[in-house]
């Protein structure tokens, strides 16, 4: 009976039940009914271990491997390691990366690895803080007790902790982190091999990629010994073997109202898109003026390649008309519940009218909140160190509590070290990406539009970004760091042209996020919490919270699916990279794969059941012993309504099999050393 209604808890979500589906938090998973699913023992000793060896890895994920620090997560999360280490007369996207001895392992600047070591409930003391206060004074409250919360774990530099909210307000976690600042690159592959197919294959299978890397942490200058990995294991997989996928998932909007989707719909992603779009031509063109171009800009071009395909598959989905069904249909049946309960809607009131209310104020605030706050300087980094080295002087000042959330105590040693950590930088490439955020920010906003005026003067986008890129200085570590340790007495007085234009734009930026908070983002928090509270009040525990970048555990099978009447099977082999190999771009072969003799009926890549989306990227495949037989690092492309609902007719998770890693690292790249230290000598 208990599973029954479950199961009509969830199918009245939307969510098909008993199908794999769900991003669930560590301290809220479902073991009990996945053991029944899956035929699993799951316990909690299990979830223990595992979530002790998953790491997130920047903005990606990955997992430990060996007791001696060894991480694996994907190449394509390594990308910008590898270029910052490259040159373009030693390029390492075209040599992979490869390591004779632990000497040879070299630091990634900025990046960081973090293992979660606790998980604690503070929703009380948030909502406390909160009370009833409305609008931008909701989100300083809020904001206010999180910076108090955070910072009352200490200063210890390898210690971090994040509180985290869920179920859009319906839960504050405080999430506890060891952290490594310590990161080395041990082992790559060419880009050829790790992206093979490149931009036609993205998002899509049969795949053939070795989307792998390794990084080790070390600590006081020696690996650090880190005892809770998890085991390798390189068997060959088998169809319908149960399976979990563990990491951080970037962000979902599962539990978004209707009228939000169709806001997303209608303003957000033409803006994203279009934006996106005229970025990629800029620099499909900027590559192919020089080979020093194309090495420039190949990470960043990547990037851009790969949002713009994910958020095609998201468009597709809210155009589904019977993937909207079920969304009304969810929505509705929530709604009708909770007007049957007459003590319960006197309670809550009526939430959904309340988020309808903000869409036309969303619609009209939004394009300045993108252009000027959200994704001001458009990606360069020149102008990111400007205007952090801005907010940096002016938030300092103030005390904790009423900082920005990226400038409290907590939070700023991740900032100053993003400012100060060097690494490469290219001009050229930030002039392209300046020139088009200026471009695109007078196009949606218009010119007689006061903002605009303020941000380009009596300049074209194109002449402001050739001036600022060629007289900053910003590109000189030292520089920053002068600037940084100077506070808001060194920025007034520096005639630097990127720390002006981020002062210039400063002013109009703090004040449509205040715009944003006061009449968008503080009325929808609080009416989203209070279906939060509808919904838990239905459906219990039964509901899983959207994804938000933190560490998470789902779980399925090894298997294929049909699709427009053809049967595609869960596997890929060393075989089918062969045939597929045209000899033509991008399905082009590194040579030391067009010699290898590796076992052609390897298991290279393989398709799972399992619910992941962006910034799951290098989370280890499990199966059911917590043992790594894989790494995640593509999906399908109707997967990516993902973002939105799960389907279990259509969504995969794609991964490199830890078979092929292994099989790779020995007999293509000569890296026993590795393959020792994962297998133990088994």
């Amino acid at each position: 009976m208990k599973t029954a209604l479950l199961a009509a808890a969830l199918t009245a979500l939307g969510f098909p039940a008993l199908a794999g589906e769900g991003m669930w938090t560590f301290d809220g998973f479902p073991a009990a009914r996945v053991n029944r699913e899956l035929g699993t023992r799951v316990d909690q000793a299990w979830l223990d271990r595992v979530r002790a060896g998953a790491v997130k890895l920047g903005g990606c994920s990955a997992s430990l491997v060996s007791p001696e620090g060894l991480i694996l997560t994907n190449n394509h999360c390594v990308d910008t390691c590898k270029q910052q280490l490259s040159t373009p007369q030693r390029n390492y996207g075209e040599t992979g990366f490869l390591t004779a001895s632990r000497a040879e392992e070299r630091r990634c600047p900025g990046m960081t690895a973090e293992f979660v070591t606790g998980i604690e409930d503070v929703t009380a003391r948030v909502r406390g803080a909160i009370g009833s206060t409305t609008g931008q004074a909701r989100i300083q409250a809020r904001d206010a007790e999180i910076a108090v919360i955070e910072g009352a774990c200490g200063n210890d530099p390898k210690l971090r902790c994040q509180v985290v909210d869920l179920y859009r307000g319906g839960q504050f976690k405080l999430y506890r982190f060891r952290k490594y600042d310590d990161v080395r690159l041990a082992f790559a592959p060419e880009d050829a091999i790790a992206n093979f197919g490149g931009d036609p294959d993205n998002f899509s299978f049969p795949r053939f990629a070795l989307d792998a890397a390794f990084v080790r942490v070390y600590e006081a200058d020696a690996p650090a010994q880190t005892p809770n990995n998890l085991r390798w294991n390189a068997s060959r997989p088998t169809a319908g073997a149960p399976v979990f996928v563990v990491g951080n998932p970037g962000a979902t909007q599962r539990l978004q109202t209707l009228d939000q989707l169709r806001t997303t719909q209608d303003v957000v992603m033409p803006i994203d898109q279009l934006t996106r779009s005229e970025l990629r031509g800029r620099l499909i063109a900027f590559r192919a003026q020089s080979p020093e171009n194309a090495f420039i800009a190949g990470d960043t071009l990547y990037g851009v390649e790969n949002s713009y395909k994910r958020a095609r598959g998201q468009m597709r989905a809210l155009t589904d008309a019977r993937f909207m069904d079920g969304k009304r249909r969810s929505e509705a049946e929530l709604r009708a519940r909770v007007a049957s309960n007459p003590a319960l809607k006197a309670e809550l009131g009526d939430p959904w009218a309340d988020i309808a209310a903000v869409q036309d104020d969303y619609a009209q605030v939004y394009p300045a909140y993108h252009f000027l706050e959200l994704r001001a300087g458009g990606g360069s980094a020149l102008y990111g160190w400007a205007r952090a080295i801005v907010r940096g002087a002016q938030e300092r000042a103030k005390p904790n509590g009423q900082r920005l959330p990226e400038f409290t105590q907590s939070r700023l040693p991740a900032t100053q070290r993003a400012v100060l950590e060097p690494r490469p930088v290219y001009p050229a490439l930030d002039r392209v990406q300046l020139e088009t955020w200026l471009s695109k920010t007078r196009e949606f906003l218009t010119v007689d539009d006061p903002q605009v005026q303020r941000l380009l003067g009596r300049e074209s986008p194109e002449a402001l970004a050739e001036r600022a890129v060629a007289g900053t200085k910003l590109g000189d570590p030292a520089e920053r760091k002068r600037l940084w340790e100077g506070g808001l007495a060194a920025v007034q007085a520096s005639n630097d042209p990127l720390i002006r234009l981020a002062l210039a734009a400063d002013a109009d930026a703090r004040a449509v996020r205040t715009a944003w908070d006061e009449r968008v983002a503080g009325p929808t928090d609080a009416a989203a919490e209070r279906i939060a509270r509808a919904r838990f009040a239905v459906y219990g525990d039964a509901v899983y919270p959207d994804a938000t970048g933190t560490l998470r555990i789902t779980y399925g099978r090894i298997e294929g699916w049909n699709q427009d009447g053809r049967t595609i099977g869960p596997f890929t082999t060393f075989a089918g990279l062969r045939q597929r190999a045209t000899g033509s771009a991008p399905f082009v072969l590194p040579e030391r794969w067009r010699e290898n003799r590796a076992d052609p009926a390897t298991v290279f890549n393989m398709t799972l059941s399992t619910d992941t989306i962006g910034g799951s990227s290098g989370s280890p495949a499990l199966n059911a012993a917590g043992e790594v037989i894989g790494a995640n690092f593509d999906s399908t492309f109707l997967s990516q309504r993902n973002a939105f609902g799960y389907d279990p007719a259509v969504n995969r998770s794609v991964i490199v099999t830890a078979e092929a890693v292994t099989e790779a690292l020995r007999d293509i790249y000569g890296q026993d050393r590795l393959v020792a230290e994962l297998t133990g000598g088994r």
